[in-house]
């Protein structure tokens, strides 16, 4: 049986992270469609206002998994790196 270097597992501190974030992302969704909705602005329905906020968590968990495993980001689940870097890289 061949092993994988590619792991694809989080740490509970990644988890924690993505599932913040993905939780934000839906109840962010969730009500700016109704709000919207309800100004009159856009005629969303709840059933689809409830279907564009979690395809908004799953897009934001994919963006998480793609920051830790990924070639840019963080060892946390965002995709800006903010390891503090030494001293001598302050003075360049």
């Amino acid at each position: 049986m061949a092993t994988s270097s590619l792991s694809v597992m989080l740490t509970t501190s990644q988890f924690k992270d993505s599932a913040e974030r993905a939780i934000a992302a839906f109840c962010q969704t969730l009500i700016a469609l109704v709000g919207t909705d309800g100004a009159g602005i856009l005629d969303v329905g709840i059933a689809d206002a409830l279907q564009a906020s979690a395809v908004a968590g799953v897009l934001s968990i994919v963006k998480s998994y793609a920051a830790v495993r990924g070639p840019i980001g963080g060892p946390d689940a965002s995709l800006v790196d903010l390891t503090p870097q030494s001293d001598d890289d302050l003075l360049d």
